[in-house]
């Protein structure tokens, strides 16, 4: 860790959930904290995000560890907030498709001898532990049933940390566009926004979504990226059972505050073009065959109507494990870049604050380092 004294100022890059997280987090701890965003809060990967509280299936010790430290916040936040319709608890059904990739048998086992809450269900158990699924679209294998997982709106969620960061003495700058790090001999001095104004800082948290790759690369550094375009639906509000959130063969489901769903899949993700423009091209077949596909698999088979949806990139570290804390060479650099946003939204954010705070390097986060890729490129 290059950092030795707590920071008098940091500026956190980023208004999703890890930036928002963080710079609250840190607010807490007492250290000034400017938050900075290209645009309103939320308008990023962290707006459109399924946003499933889960360790299910299969990963490395330490992210789980990592992941279940995740869902304990969300816990905690859960009772302090009891009543809020935007983070719920109700599980997570899990079932594949009827082929040799077919793992439920497998990931039963798994998730049991890990000591992860998990049910194996046969298709006519479904309706009496979890109600509002179509039994029938259940494949012969059966499905999981994690009691333990749940969902989080995270724009409703931003909202609240926002309000408390604010209360705190935190500044938050909305429509600032592409923020730049300013590096000078080796160590972080501020920040400068596209309409020329510099703040300094003795730290700064990198937390932009997909763009922290390309923003690292800009002081010399890489992290391995594999960012795709996703691709989230929001259906009109129905009067419906559902409560758990559905992982299945051809679409991702889970309820949203006010009564509808939100729907992906990666076949719809890859339905997505980018037009020379930047922009993305959604065809209305591709919306029209998700909300199919979603209908087929709920109690009664609904008629699903579209409210919105989002579209835009999906951050994923090239090995697809999350990046955080300070890169190697910069004082004062810190960068938190991962796919789990969600589930990872709270910890990652106390725990960065902590070592920004403190220079105290956190061993949840030792296998997370930026410094892995630094490495595996030299």
């Amino acid at each position: 860790m290059n950092a030795s004294s707590k920071p008098s100022k940091v500026v956190v890059i980023g208004g999703g959930i890890f930036g928002v997280s963080t710079a609250v987090h840190l607010a807490r701890l007492g250290v000034r904290t400017v938050l900075i965003n290209d645009g309103p809060l939320a308008n990023g990967a962290s707006g459109r995000s399924l946003a499933w509280l889960n360790s299910a299936r299969k990963r490395t010790d330490a992210y789980h560890r990592l992941r279940l430290a995740g869902i304990d916040r969300y816990r905690t936040l859960a009772v302090r907030n009891s009543d809020a319709p935007w983070l719920r608890f109700d599980g997570g059904l899990t079932w594949d498709a009827d082929d040799a990739g077919n793992e439920i048998a497998e990931i039963f086992d798994y998730e049991r001898d890990l000591g992860y809450h998990a049910q194996w269900l046969s298709p006519d158990r479904i309706a009496g532990i979890t109600p509002g699924v179509d039994a029938s679209t259940v494949t012969r294998q059966g499905a999981i049933f994690n009691p333990g997982e749940g969902w989080v709106d995270l724009p409703s969620l931003i909202g609240v940390l926002a309000q408390e960061f604010r209360t705190l003495g935190g500044e938050i700058i909305t429509d600032a566009g592409r923020a730049t790090v300013d590096v000078d001999g080796g160590r972080v001095r501020g920040v400068i926004t596209t309409d020329g104004m510099r703040r300094d800082a003795d730290s700064v948290l990198l937390a932009a979504g997909g763009e922290v790759p390309a923003i690292v690369a800009e002081a010399g550094l890489h992290i391995g990226d594999a960012t795709p375009v996703a691709l989230l639906v929001w259906t009109k509000p129905i009067r419906h059972p559902l409560k758990a959130v559905l992982n299945t063969p051809r679409v991702a489901i889970r309820p949203t505050p006010n009564g509808g769903f939100a729907v992906d899949s990666a076949w719809s993700e890859e339905e997505v073009s980018v037009k020379p423009d930047g922009s993305y091209d959604v065809r209305q077949s591709t919306l029209e065959g998700l909300l199919r596909e979603a209908s087929k698999v709920l109690e009664g088979n609904p008629v699903l109507e579209v409210e919105d949806y989002g579209v835009g990139p999906k951050p994923i570290p090239g090995d697809g494990d999350p990046v955080f804390g300070e890169l190697p060479s910069i004082t004062g650099y810190f960068v938190a870049f991962s796919h789990s946003g969600a589930t990872l939204g709270l910890i990652a954010g106390e725990l960065l604050a902590d070592e920004i705070a403190t220079g105290r390097r956190h061993p949840l986060l030792a296998d997370f380092r930026p410094e892995r890729f630094s490495a595996s490129r030299r």
